[in-house]
């Protein structure tokens, strides 16, 4: 059984940083695309990065040169790093993975809230 939990998340003044990270347990050595998504109140969830086994790494326009994903060697972490965070950024962040088999995993979700 995969399980995704999420942590790092909280509050945070325009401008600052956070780092969120996501831990994985189960299978993970299946895992062939590890990420984050998001989700603000009334929005979609929406695609913020991907990373694969490979390390190549996909991001949202709107987060480029500002959010940096980062995962570990043994597939069971992967980071989030947040930079120069906007008031736009506010959402519910949720950890993603998607095996090789084409399943898809989600942790809990985390929130953000950028405000001063």
């Amino acid at each position: 059984q995969v399980q995704l939990v999420e942590s790092g998340g909280g509050l945070v003044q325009p401008g600052g940083s956070l780092r969120l990270s996501c831990a994985a347990s189960g299978n993970t050595n299946s895992f062939a695309i590890m990420g984050w998504y998001r989700q603000a109140p009334g929005k979609q969830r929406e695609l913020v990065a991907t990373t694969t086994r490979g390390g190549v790494t996909a991001y949202a326009d709107s987060v480029k040169g500002r959010f940096t994903i980062s995962r570990d060697s043994a597939n069971t972490m992967v980071y989030l790093q947040m930079n120069n965070l906007r008031p736009e950024d506010t959402a519910v962040y949720y950890c993603y993975d998607r095996t090789w088999g084409g399943i898809d995993y989600w942790g809990q979700g985390t929130q953000v809230t950028v405000s001063s």
